[in-house]
């Protein structure tokens, strides 16, 4: 009767160290393979969207659904009426700013001109002044000899020791020397008042100058802008050709000719030749995985085909981190679950399926890790 319960109490006791074993162990177990393997792995290629920058209606697409494009191809055109007509509006701005400037250049070289001839008769006036002002010097003299004589004479006169035709003559040279004398004072009145006038027409043409001047900034900021204008309106009439700005395939067309598009409608996606594989493993499984570590992929779309590469990245976060809503754990509603990171593995150039991967294929992948080696090498060192 012991020997009956003996025996299946020890049985269940081997089962239950073995599963407690088998339970603790297995994650180091897995991580410590030198050869990790995963399903959960695709073929991926760089898709570039191609949206439109400016509005307007489809011309033309030159394209087919998945048809092969170069770069620089022209891919889908627009109407650019509209923007050409921009363009020349601009064109005539700039022109019609360009004469303005043009003219107000010519305006200051007449104005250079009339100033000059304000100098000039600024020079004349000051030589008039001194002149004048040399006539009245040299007819002071005159009148004060003319005028000492008219008294001698008159005091001759007295003593009767001239005549009178004497002392009328006397008279009448000191007062046509007087008049001689007046005569050239209103001259040098005259003179200073148009050397007056002649400062002040210079003052006047020297801030009309000025004012020239300040209107050519203007114009030439104007000319800034209007070129500006120009800039942003070819521009715009560039993006009027959307062009493939690297060389690979077309993805399904959004847009048909004679369709109305907005700025920022996506109306194609390019996918670059070059594919590579995104294999998710466990975060288990990524304890001796490096990269540079080769990996053999296999592929469901191509039985018994096996290719080689090597692991490129291991991503910064798993795929959860990325998603739109990524879980919060914090809120108490908590399950764990292994995670997937996502590792990136290029295929050696020349293999054998050039061509023939197109992203989202199905990939078996077996990375032959070499952390357990190294680490084992610097244990040993």
């Amino acid at each position: 009767m012991a020997k009956k319960v003996f025996v299946p109490v020890v049985i269940l006791a081997v089962a239950a160290a073995l599963i407690f074993t088998i339970n603790g162990c297995w994650t180091s177990w897995t991580g410590n393979r030198s050869e990790q393997k995963t399903d959960d792995a695709y073929v991926r290629a760089d898709l570039t969207p191609l949206s439109t920058r400016i509005s307007g209606t489809v011309r033309s697409v030159n394209i087919t659904d998945y048809q092969a494009v170069k770069q620089g191809q022209i891919l889908v055109e627009l109407n650019d009426e509209d923007y050409r007509a921009t363009v020349a509006q601009a064109q005539a701005a700039l022109a019609a700013a360009e004469a303005e400037l043009a003219t107000n250049d010519a305006a200051k070289v007449a104005q250079d001109a009339q100033i000059q001839n304000a100098e000039a008769g600024i020079n004349a006036s000051a030589a008039a002044v001194t002149a004048a002002e040399a006539g009245v010097a040299s007819a002071k003299p005159d009148v004060e000899r003319t005028e000492t004589e008219r008294k001698r004479q008159e005091a001759l006169l007295a003593g009767n020791a001239t005549t009178h035709q004497k002392l009328e003559q006397a008279v009448a040279d000191a007062e046509r020397f007087e008049g001689i004398l007046a005569t050239r004072q209103a001259d040098l009145e005259r003179a200073k008042a148009a050397l007056a006038s002649s400062k002040s027409v210079l003052a006047a043409q020297k801030s009309q100058r000025v004012i020239l001047d300040s209107k050519d900034k203007i114009y030439r900021a104007e000319i800034d802008a209007k070129r500006a204008s120009i800039a942003v309106a070819e521009v715009n009439l560039g993006y009027t050709k959307i062009l493939s700005p690297i060389e690979g395939a077309a993805g399904e067309r959004h847009v048909q000719p004679g369709q109305l598009v907005g700025a920022g409608m996506e109306v194609l996606s390019l996918v670059k030749g070059d594919v590579w594989i995104q294999a998710n493993y466990k975060e288990t499984q990524l304890r001796n995985i490096r990269p540079g570590d080769t990996a053999d992929l296999k592929f469901d779309a191509f039985p018994g085909v096996v290719l080689h590469g090597k692991v490129a990245e291991i991503s910064p976060a798993s795929g959860s981190q990325f998603a739109l809503l990524p879980p919060d754990n914090a809120t108490g509603n908590f399950t764990k679950i292994v995670q997937r990171i996502p590792v990136k593995i290029v295929l050696d150039p020349d293999h054998a399926l050039q061509g023939q991967l197109k992203p989202g294929f199905s990939a078996v992948v077996t990375i032959h890790a070499s952390g357990q080696k190294t680490r084992t090498e610097e244990n040993k060192s």
